[in-house]
């Protein structure tokens, strides 16, 4: 069997194409969404998903989140005295999402296709390759993300002729494709995007401005807004942010040695902070329009997916923009896995998707650094020489001529890079390659550099010597986002050792985690009351009486509920 599954910043989601249909996979608590958030518990065994989130707020230390972002590199994770790389958090995500899915369908799963921002690069994308394979899934397919999301749009409109603009802001990034529907084929002309921008930034500017307006003066100092305290902050400038959305208007509520503080923000003012960061959303949109040649009146639809697109400030920017509004019938949150559950059913062959033909784009350039003449006599190198250029149709295989530059060398450093700037300092570096040539007079040894671009968006080169006709196959090394194989085998077994919280036990360790984080929070009898609440809970779970345990915990998240409203996702 295989699964879509959508690997999000802040939430991720399974979806399986089954009777001809995809349909999301309901996780352990029956909700569609698990919060992207990996925790350890006082015992050390692993939380993921609401139970890990609801730890956020009270145990930092022993939890992370938005590790997404960090993907391809070296970048670590300390919960409590365990250090994680980024592609072993998201594969206890990946791990969690494949026990769903089986629990539901009532068979193993064994392979998954799994979806990545379109502007994830070499290193970004083969971790994410790594990270299944850490959880136990052959991830032989990657689909990016908004393509994802346009498989799902077009999937019912295969007769009708389209252009259309997928817009696709998540959590953590931002991408954007054009895409030409016409006879079965889904065509993308054209891709951008930003790693680095999300509903994640959104919630940064509230707290930003919270500390500006109401933090100082309490006397909260940029020291003290870490660990809880920027953790209590951040979940209260999400509730804001979806107060906003919902109510044009929202308040953060943060008590700070025993003051109670408060400040209330309304849809204008969150606008107004977010200014920098809406601008930043028009700039990889213009850039796909001009590199795919298609006017903005000359689309269909603008359709929107992501959850942080429910912003009414973004949807009044595409609006703007594009001088129509834009269409919203696609659920934001489940778009992208229903897609990659597309692309899974593509890839079993079922027979329900026969006529349907997809093809991407490489959404950005891929390159090399070159010397070039300057003056008499004078080379100067740090230049880039682009080898597969931005949204090429892929899979593409594209290859460049270089000589040698200095008398008899006998090494050539390839260095490649990722990026648009004619300068490399400009550009992303991916890794470097030293490729051996026989010491000849500079000029004189030239070399074939061939760069493969494949479906999904990994990158191969080879390089040809000319003058020996040896072609050699070129890894790219010196990339700390890519684990050796060696390595893989050890963060296995480290991973085996690990104790996973039991499934079947999940809806209890959520509701636990949430009574102990409400605790925290809450003061004086509320406070109190909480704590016996909480003790009675803990004495039916000793008991071990399934029937008793689900009446006592439906009896707390009611009360819980009653608190703060339903927990959200």
């Amino acid at each position: 069997m295989i699964i879509g599954i959508d690997l999000g910043t802040t939430n991720s989601l399974a979806a399986v194409w089954e009777d001809g249909e995809a349909r999301i996979v309901p996780n352990a608590l029956g909700e569609a969404l698990t919060p992207s958030v990996v925790g350890l518990d006082d015992t050390g065994e692993v939380l993921v998903g609401m139970a890990a989130r609801e730890r956020l707020l009270t145990h930092p230390e022993l939890t992370a989140a938005a590790f997404k972002r960090q993907m391809g590199s070296d970048r670590g994770f300390h919960l409590g005295k365990r250090k994680f790389r980024p592609e072993e958090l998201s594969s206890l995500v990946l791990r969690a999402l494949k026990a769903d899915a089986e629990a539901w369908l009532g068979e193993e799963v064994k392979e998954a296709v799994v979806s990545v921002p379109a502007y994830f690069n070499d290193a970004q994308r083969k971790a994410t390759k790594i990270a299944g394979q850490l959880a136990g899934l052959a991830v032989e397919r990657l689909i990016n993300e908004p393509t994802a999301a346009a498989l799902a749009y077009g999937l019912h409109r295969r007769d009708v002729e389209s252009k259309f603009l997928i817009f696709d802001l998540g959590g953590g990034t931002f991408d954007v494709s054009l895409l030409e529907l016409f006879e079965g084929i889904m065509e993308v002309q054209a891709s951008g995007g930003d790693n680095f921008l999300g509903g994640e930034d959104f919630v940064d500017q509230l707290v930003g401005a919270f500390m500006e307006r109401v933090g100082r003066e309490a006397g909260i100092g940029e020291e003290d807004l870490e660990g809880k305290v920027l953790q209590a902050l951040r979940d209260q400038a999400e509730r804001a942010k979806r107060e906003i959305t919902k109510h044009e208007a929202g308040t953060l509520h943060l008590t700070w040695r025993e003051q109670a503080l408060s400040w209330n923000v309304d849809e204008t003012i969150f606008a107004e902070l977010c200014e920098p960061l809406l601008a930043r959303l028009a700039a990889p949109i213009e850039r796909a329009l001009r590199d795919a040649r298609i006017p903005a009146g000359e689309l269909d639809e603008v359709v929107l997916v992501g959850g942080a697109t429910r912003m009414p400030m973004v949807r009044k920017m595409v609006a703007r923009m594009f001088g129509r509004l834009p269409a919203v019938h696609l659920n934001p949150d489940q778009a992208i896995a229903l897609g990659a559950a597309v692309q899974a059913g593509l890839k079993a062959r079922d027979g329900a998707l026969d006529e349907v033909v997809m093809t991407d784009v490489c959404p950005y350039t891929l390159g090399t650094e070159i010397a070039e003449a300057f003056g008499k006599g004078h080379v100067r190198d740090g230049f880039f020489m682009p080898v597969i250029e931005r949204n090429t149709t892929i899979p593409a295989s594209r290859v460049e001529r270089v000589s040698t530059v200095q008398n008899y060398q006998s090494e050539v450093a390839i260095k490649i890079f990722q990026g648009e700037s004619r300068q490399v300092k400009d550009n992303i570096f991916l890794g470097e390659i030293k490729l051996r040539v026989p010491p000849r007079p500079a000029g004189e040894e030239a070399m074939d550099i061939r760069f493969t671009y494949d479906i999904n968006g990994l990158l191969e080169v080879e390089a040809t010597v000319l003058s020996t006709e040896r072609t050699e196959r070129l890894v790219i090394e010196q990339n700390p986002g890519v684990l050796s194989p060696e390595e893989i085998e050890k963060r296995l077994e480290a991973l085996a050792k690990l104790k996973i919280h039991p499934r079947e036990q999940t809806e209890n360790r959520t509701a636990l985690a949430r009574a102990e984080r409400l605790y925290e929070e809450r003061l004086g009898e509320l406070r109190h009351f909480l704590g016996e609440q909480i003790a009675q809970f803990e004495a039916v779970l000793a008991y071990q009486d399934p029937r008793e345990i689900e009446e006592a915990r439906d009896t707390l998240t009611e009360l819980l509920n009653e608190i703060e409203g339903l927990p959200y996702l």
